[in-house]
């Protein structure tokens, strides 16, 4: 275990304040359309599905002129919240899951895979990067990772999965699902997609100057390759098995 550099409590008071004003900022902004930039936050998702790394140069320029890493524009949320529901749609026709069925599906995929998962991943990796990745004598509020930006860094992954599990993997199902075609579809799209989400993920903190070692958070990539080859050599559709998942939780 690193060994924790001490911080005064008039500064971790300063910090909580901080973050707290940051998040009524930030939630007052998402009533105030004209306010958001839409233009960029679409130009952030088009590179995070095909230049990933531009994005989070750009979190450096918004920590030069914002003072803060986690975005303080809502824009992006909302975008984000239109494609889950255009994307949820597509996948619910798709598997003809019907009005309420679709709304069920819906609201599972908001408030369970997208922010659900998310909390539990963005708080996980937050604690984690703070008492274990920092920089030794990396005291000052500045060099501390803020649980808003550990969520930006959740939804900057999720997008792209989002898009792969969502669209590009429904092709799958135009197979007859025991077929070793379908298989292989449907289980690579889903090691595309978690691999993209595991590399944008390591980029969002290794963009951090004051962490260090951030290269731990690329090991689950073996894991990811283990269950990749066991599953086509056990004749395993994750596909078909999400599928049924989802029709059992909507029905």
């Amino acid at each position: 275990m690193l060994p924790q550099p001490a911080t005064s409590p008039r500064s971790k008071n300063a910090f909580v304040d901080m973050s707290t004003s940051k998040r009524y900022k930030y939630l007052k902004r998402i009533f105030k359309w004209r306010h958001m930039d839409f233009e960029f936050a679409l130009w952030q998702m088009v590179y995070l599905c095909c230049a990933p790394r531009r994005v989070y140069r750009n979190f450096h320029y918004h920590k030069e002129t914002k003072h803060q890493w986690a975005r303080d524009d809502p824009a992006f949320l909302v975008l984000l919240s239109f494609w889950l529901f255009v994307s949820s749609l597509i996948f619910a026709v798709s598997l003809h899951l019907g009005i309420i069925g679709f709304i069920k599906f819906l609201l599972w995929v908001i408030f369970v895979d997208c922010i659900g998962v998310g909390l539990v991943i963005a708080g996980f990796l937050w604690l984690v990067t703070n008492k274990y990745l920092r920089i030794p004598g990396s005291s000052s509020i500045e060099h501390v990772v803020e649980f808003g930006y550990s969520f930006d860094v959740h939804l900057n992954a999720f997008f792209p999965l989002l898009i792969i599990l969502h669209m590009v993997q429904l092709i799958g199902l135009l197979f007859d699902p025991n077929l070793f075609i379908a298989r292989f579809f449907g289980n690579t799209s889903w090691l595309i997609a978690l691999t993209y989400y595991i590399y944008i993920t390591f980029l969002g903190y290794s963009a951090l100057p004051f962490l260090r070692n951030t290269a731990v958070l690329l090991y689950p990539f073996v894991a990811l390759a283990i269950i990749y080859i066991l599953s086509l050599s056990f004749s395993w559709n994750i596909t078909q098995g999400i599928v049924d998942f989802y029709k059992y939780r909507v029905i």
